[in-house]
């Protein structure tokens, strides 16, 4: 970075800026964690000799301080996959329930939003289909920061909500689903996968979300299929074509590395087996109103009464769980 040539090449020079900053992330932590203790252990020594109970609660008071941040940097450290510290694709889809679902597709993207905005990420919804009567049928949104990868990986599943609802004039109670699904995303350069055209089927369509003027009136969004696998990934939110289709092409190369990975690793029939069909029996989180209120991880068996809570985007000590189990023993 202080050759003077470096920002001559912008995209390589933001590439080698986004590198330095995920291993400053790693390291500035620590040391300053380890600053933290030394200055402690100094502090200690002195309310010691000094007797002092003042000290000795400032010691205290420092030590309770710290204990978030190791817990921080722990859970930080169970991020080694090889793709973790990369952005992330979350796709939201409706299940069984009809119209139910789909509001509960819409609720999920408000919870991951509110997750996103308290971890200080960005987001973009790169498609969405709406409900034939309200919320969504699928949506997909593009997410950037550190390591997002590597936490929202423990969403991939389907999540079932228990309620009274709104859409039924007689208040029954009601039990929907939505999956939720996430895949890195990889620069061009990141990964060597070659796509064959005779192997994509490529449709353009009208955008049907807001967008200004354009939406509606020009076919700018970008479907394609890739007919070897059943791949299917589209992309709106922008008013160029173009823009669009290399969104999309993104995207579809992302999900065909995951697949090839899955296959090495023989992962491809577990993934189906937690996953399977968006509806009963396959449910690795559930989210309950009525008769009672609980959010449970049926993975890890955490678990929590404040509902509301986790709607609003608490989801760090379902992520946290997940990460240990992961390590070895239920979190």
């Amino acid at each position: 970075m202080s050759q003077p040539d470096f920002w001559t090449d912008q995209e390589s020079a933001q590439k080698v800026v986004k590198r330095l900053k995920a291993l400053k992330a790693v390291t500035e932590p620590i040391a300053a964690l380890e600053a933290r203790v030394d200055d402690l252990g100094v502090l200690r020594e002195l309310a010691e000799e000094e007797e002092s109970d003042e000290t000795r609660a400032e010691v205290a008071g420092e030590l309770a301080a710290i204990e978030p941040a190791l817990r921080a940097l722990e859970l930080r450290s169970m991020l080694n996959g090889p793709n973790d510290h990369r952005d992330a694709y979350l796709s939201i889809h409706a299940g069984a329930g009809g119209t139910e679902s789909c509001d509960w597709a819409q609720m999920l993207l408000r919870m991951y939003a509110r997750w996103i905005e308290r971890r200080g990420y960005s987001a973009a919804v790169i498609d969405e289909v709406a409900g034939d009567e309200a919320g969504l049928r699928s949506v997909t949104v593009e997410v950037a920061g550190e390591m997002v990868n590597g936490y929202l990986r423990s969403e991939i599943g389907v999540h079932r909500l228990v309620r009274i609802s709104p859409f039924d004039a007689g208040a029954r109670r009601h039990t929907s689903f939505a999956s939720v699904d996430v895949v890195p995303k990889f620069d061009d350069n990141d990964i060597e996968i070659d796509i064959d055209e005779k192997d994509l089927r490529i449709d353009f369509f009208r955008s049907s979300g807001p967008g200004g003027q354009n939406v509606n009136k020009v076919s700018s969004a970008v479907r394609l299929t890739h007919l070897p696998t059943g791949i299917v990934v589209a992309c709106q939110n922008d008013r160029s074509q173009h823009r669009n289709r290399a969104q999309a092409m993104s995207m579809l190369k992302s999900r065909l590395y995951r697949l090839e990975e899955q296959k090495r690793n023989d992962e491809l029939a577990k993934l189906y087996g937690e996953k399977g069909e968006i509806a009963w029996g396959n449910q690795i989180r559930s989210y309950v109103l009525q008769p009672y209120t609980m959010v449970k991880d049926h993975r890890t068996d955490h678990e929590t009464g404040n509902v509301q809570a986790v709607l609003d985007g608490d989801l760090d000590p379902f992520i946290e769980a997940y990460l240990k189990s992961r390590i070895g023993g239920k979190g």
